[in-house]
This record gives C-alpha cells, sequence and structure tokens, in this order.
C-alpha cells in the first residue's frame, strides 16, 4: 500500500516588528544612495536629450500633448500633481500591507521583488543620471506642471518632495521610473490576489494612469516607464534566488549559534564507554557496534567462581580414580 504524502507546511508569516526594521533599513540605503550618486548635470542634459531624441525617432513622443494638456487644464493638472506626489508613497505601502494581512504565503516573495527591483533601480540611477523633461531648457517645449501650480499642494517650485526640502531629493533620477516600476508592482499583486472586481480593475488602472502622470507633469520620458517595467520584470526573476541566498545565510547563522557548547557541559549519552577495566559507567548506552556486547550470551550474568564442597570434590575423584 503506497504511503500517503503529505504537503509540506507553509513558511510563518514574518513578525511585523522584524519585517519594519529591515524595509525601513532598505528603503533608507536606497534613499541615501540616491542622494550620494548625483551625478553631473550636464551629463545628465546629455542623458535626457538622447532619450528624447530616440522617441522622436521611434514615434514615441508622447510627453509633448500629455504636457500641454495638463498644464492647458488646471482641473487635470492639479490631481495629477498630488497623484505623482503622493499616491507612491501611500499606495505602495498600502499593498504591502494588505500582502502581510491578508496573503502570507506570498508576501516574502512580494517584499522581496520589491526589495530587490528597488535596490536596481538605485544601480540605475548610479549608471545614467538623467535629466527629466521638465528641467531642460525651455526651448525644448516642456512645462514643469509642479512648480506651475505649486501654490496648491505641499511641494515647491524646485521639486515634488516637501516645500523647501527639494535639494533633499535627487531631480537628475529620472532613468528607470520607479512611479513606474512601483505602480506595476501594486497593480499585479492587486491583479493576481484580489478577489473583488474593483481590486482587479485597479490592478489595471493604477499603472497605467501612473504612466500617464508621470509624462504628463514632464517628470518621466516614456523610455523611463519602460526602463521601470524593465527593473520589475528582472526583479521578479530574481526574487527566488534571493530568498533562497537569505533562507541559507539564516540557516547558517542559526546552526553556528547552535554548535556553542554550554560552559558546563553534560556528558553524550548517546554512546556508550567503558573503563579501563571494562566496567560500563552507569547511565550510559552502549553502541552496538562494540563486539564484546555482540559475543555476550542474552542471558543474565553467570555467578563469580565459588570454590566446591571439599565432599564433593574427594568424590568426584574417587569416581574418577575407579574408573
Amino acid at each position: 500500500m503506497p504511503h500517503a504524502t503529505t504537503a509540506p507546511a507553509p513558511s510563518p508569516r514574518p513578525r511585523w516588528w522584524t519585517e519594519l526594521p529591515l524595509l525601513a533599513l532598505v528603503y533608507g540605503a536606497y534613499s541615501g544612495g540616491r542622494l550620494l550618486v548625483r551625478g553631473d548635470v550636464s551629463t545628465a542634459v546629455d542623458h535626457g536629450l538622447r532619450i528624447l531624441d530616440l522617441e522622436k525617432a521611434l514615434f514615441l513622443n508622447a510627453e509633448h500633448p500629455l504636457n500641454r494638456l495638463f498644464t492647458a487644464h488646471p482641473s487635470i493638472g492639479i490631481p495629477a500633481d498630488f497623484a505623482y506626489a503622493s499616491l507612491h508613497y501611500l499606495v505602495t505601502p498600502a499593498v504591502l500591507i494588505w500582502m502581510f494581512r491578508r496573503h502570507a504565503a506570498a508576501y516574502r516573495r512580494a517584499r522581496t521583488w520589491l526589495m530587490t527591483s528597488t535596490m536596481l533601480g538605485l544601480i540605475g540611477f548610479t549608471l545614467m543620471p538623467t535629466c527629466p523633461p521638465r528641467l531642460l531648457a525651455a526651448g525644448h517645449g516642456f512645462v514643469d506642471t509642479m512648480a506651475q501650480y505649486s501654490s496648491y499642494g505641499w511641494w515647491g517650485a524646485e521639486a515634488s518632495a516637501p516645500r523647501g526640502m527639494g535639494g533633499m531629493t535627487n531631480q537628475y533620477a529620472a532613468m528607470p521610473s520607479l512611479h513606474v516600476g512601483w505602480a506595476l508592482w501594486c497593480g499585479i499583486l492587486l491583479w493576481r490576489h484580489g478577489r473583488h472586481p474593483l481590486l482587479r480593475a485597479a490592478g489595471i488602472a493604477y499603472p497605467l494612469i501612473t504612466v500617464i502622470v508621470v509624462m504628463g507633469t514632464a517628470n518621466h520620458y516614456f523610455l523611463d516607464a519602460v526602463a521601470g517595467a524593465a527593473v520589475m520584470g528582472v526583479g521578479a526573476l530574481l526574487a527566488r534566488p534571493v530568498l533562497r541566498l537569505a533562507d541559507r545565510v539564516k540557516d547558517a547563522a542559526r546552526a553556528r549559534f547552535a554548535r556553542v557548547s554550554p560552559a558546563t557541559g553534560s556528558p553524550d549519552v548517546s554512546a556508550g564507554c567503558k573503563t579501563s577495566a571494562g566496567e560500563r559507567i552507569p547511565g550510559q548506552r552502549t553502541s552496538s557496534a562494540d563486539p564484546a556486547d555482540a559475543a555476550a550470551p542474552a542471558g543474565p550474568p553467570a555467578p563469580a567462581d565459588v570454590p566446591a564442597p571439599a565432599g564433593r570434590a574427594a568424590g568426584g575423584d574417587a569416581a574418577t580414580a575407579a574408573r
């Protein structure tokens, strides 16, 4: 009769008090690294112009008409600026918490996917600092809607950061667009794990709206959005290997701590031993591989040699002599 196979036990959900410091550490490293990799402005402008020329050659220049639409109609431009300045930091944590609470089995991989892709984006900012369309010279036809409508929001005229804190952000980290990358991450998870039709619809709409917003506000080129989606794709492929590596490191650390012996060690009762006289130490279990044990009879121990009575010994000798 074949043995029944048991399904592997699901991995336990990580504890929130260990997750928060981990996420804060990764985001802090990303934010600090983003500030440290500020490249030369002229190099960033050259990269931005090359992207714009490539898009024109490929007939992909959707930034200009969208930017003109957002500039001419405050009813479109102002909500778009609010969406650009806020949703990036609200929807992503909300989806992460939703995964943690409602879909614990898939949470660790989703979290690792997000963190890995974010660090890949930092590599992109380092290798290719890029000037966003809104910071190009006026002759290139773009209007900075964040500056145009800055009186309606908390951001200043120099960046989407809070007013007076524009110098604390890297305005030349446009390639890839993590606004689009994070929105795509949210959309895929909402579509895959959402049970309500509205959640699945939001999973489709949110990334698409984000692409339109980042171009209409002149914060990113279309190819920035494509690069953001590509970074998330690579991060999704790397999520499982990164998880396996993290688990191996964790297991190795646990094994190292488990090998530390206490100061007052106790004898190992799993192996038998004998004294030099052949006596066993009380409480020890003898190994079955001991040849002396294998040859010993299974019955009770033989009594010690006792001298026979004198009469019996003499009788025995007489009988022997009579033969």
